[in-house]
């Protein structure tokens, strides 16, 4: 009785939770960030000023999800965050793995899709943090490498989209094209949750029998430089780097699972 009671009030705040997050994206728009705008006329004060209300925001948002019972979560390696210009990657398996980076990433910037620029509730914090359009095409890739010199933290999540409801991970190549094209090395993100909750083609209601447990693991840098040296060139380099990159998350990913 006190599990189902449990399940019950979990599919609730879970359902509360995704209310909070898209009026709180809402009142950023219409409060917050106009003020920003006509207390701040300089373009990147404006924005990294959006961007540390945005991971403040975040930050408080996934403690109201712990708090609710919804979830829980742990992070270590994160003093490997605190410099700048990193480039990370991570494995997508939840819905909320982009808020749980952004919650904890100081100066992160990230590639958002495009229709999250056309939603009333999403619309609002990414134009004014200045996020990266996922609809550049030919331009996406300097836009990143703009980024990264500009000293941000960019978040990237080179699977493109959640991983598949059987766990299989694959890469795409435009990650490792943008650490090759900026040489910049990879800080790897490895993102666990058991049971699996959030993931692709579930809905927000069918959540696990127990509260969800997040294991974010920031891990050593890779170095971007060897993968350039033994390949003799950009094109072969981020071949290598992405295959690297797969089996280096899937074996990660499987060992948790596994244990």
């Amino acid at each position: 009785m006190l599990k189902r009671a449990n399940r019950y009030w979990r599919v609730l705040a879970t359902g509360f939770s995704f209310v909070l997050f898209a009026v709180g994206g809402l009142l950023l728009r219409v409060t917050v960030f106009p003020v920003m705008n006509l207390l701040i006329w300089e373009r990147q004060l404006r924005i990294s000023a959006a961007r540390r209300v945005i991971r403040l925001a975040f930050r408080g948002f996934v403690g109201c999800m712990r708090w609710l019972g919804v979830l829980n979560y742990e992070i270590s390696g994160l003093e490997r965050l605190e410099r700048q210009g990193l480039l990370i990657l991570a494995n997508h398996p939840t819905l909320i793995d982009t808020v749980f980076l952004m919650a904890f990433v100081k100066r992160a910037d990230c590639i958002v899709k495009d229709r999250l620029w056309d939603n009333p509730f999403t619309r609002g914090p990414v134009s004014a943090a200045g996020y990266i359009s996922n609809d550049r095409g030919s331009g996406l890739i300097e836009d990143c490498i703009s980024s990264l010199r500009r000293g941000s933290n960019l978040i990237v999540f080179p699977e493109g989209t959640r991983t598949d409801g059987d766990g299989q991970i694959s890469l795409k190549r435009g990650a490792a094209n943008i650490a090759v094209r900026s040489l910049s090395n990879v800080t790897p993100v490895v993102i666990r949750c058991l049971p699996p909750t959030l993931g692709k083609g579930s809905k927000w209601w069918q959540v696990p029998p127990v509260a969800a447990h997040f294991s974010i693991e920031v891990k050593e840098d890779i170095d971007v430089h060897e993968f350039l040296a033994k390949a003799g060139s950009e094109v072969l380099a981020a071949r290598h780097l992405t295959a690297h990159l797969q089996d280096y998350f899937r074996k990660e990913s499987q060992g948790y699972a596994a244990a």
